[in-house]
């Protein structure tokens, strides 16, 4: 099979479960070679077969899971460098993340910190550690709408995403002209972080969010993973430096 990114080789964190599993299903489907699965388990939180499996067993793609704790830049950069089995890492998709739903007051520095590690800090170095091994590729970031406004009752979430926000801008200088960085900023999507973390999905406050949203409906994991697509290819040859906002339209409607 050949699509859009034909021959590539990427790696994606958190690429086990939600988001990241589509993103790499996507990347396999559209022709990469290869696809490094970096994440802290294996098995994915909404159950099913591991995501290196399914590329084994559903696409063309070589697949490779390796554990990696985001917090650890050596972890990443092992994790990073998995792809030299495969000839060198082309695309960097820092998607791994949690999410952090405490009172202003009362969230500890503990909960901050675990909000800034996983979500800010794991983004910059795994662009790093992807970027030392490029001579040209794509580096896709994954901040978030609550990356470019701000929500009273997770003010922590919000400052490590827009932290990858700003970062992402700062590499797409600093990394130019041989590599590409771009933000994705997904609205609220249909995953076991939205379920069970932020406690979106299935409660009276994320069906009232729902009803305003232009599309009428939650993002789905495809929806993102379409996007990833797009920054990875050559579509996107004269993008970086940009934030994709996936929200439905919510963020520019209100």
């Amino acid at each position: 099979m050949t699509g859009d990114l034909d021959g590539r080789v990427a790696v994606v964190t958190g690429g086990a479960s939600g988001i990241g599993r589509d993103i790499c299903l996507a990347f396999a489907r559209e022709g990469a070679s290869a696809v490094v699965v970096a994440d802290r388990q294996r098995a994915p939180r909404e159950g099913g077969s591991p995501t290196d499996e399914r590329l084994a067993d559903e696409t063309d793609a070589a697949a490779a899971f390796v554990e990696c704790d985001v917090t650890d830049p050596e972890a990443l950069d092992t994790a990073v460098g998995t792809a030299d089995e495969f000839g060198g890492v082309d695309v960097m998709v820092n998607n791994a993340g949690v999410f952090v739903l405490a009172d202003f007051l009362e969230t500890t520095e503990a909960e901050f910190d675990r909000a800034m590690d996983v979500n800010a800090k794991g983004a910059f170095f795994g662009a790093q550690a992807a970027a030392r091994r490029m001579d040209e590729g794509s580096v896709i970031n994954l901040s978030s709408t609550a990356g470019l406004y701000g929500v009273g009752d997770y003010v922590a979430y919000c400052a490590s995403k827009g932290a990858v926000r700003l970062m992402t801008y700062a590499m797409a200088d600093a990394l130019g002209p041989a590599v590409r960085v771009n933000a994705i900023h997904p609205g609220v999507v249909e995953s076991e972080m939205t379920r069970s973390d932020s406690k979106v999905i299935g409660t009276a406050r994320g069906d009232a969010f729902e009803e305003r949203i232009p599309l009428r409906r939650f993002g789905q994991p495809e929806d993102v993973a379409e996007a990833a697509v797009y920054l990875a290819s050559d579509r996107s040859a004269y993008v970086t430096g940009h934030s994709l906002v996936v929200d439905g339209g919510i963020h520019t409607t209100g």
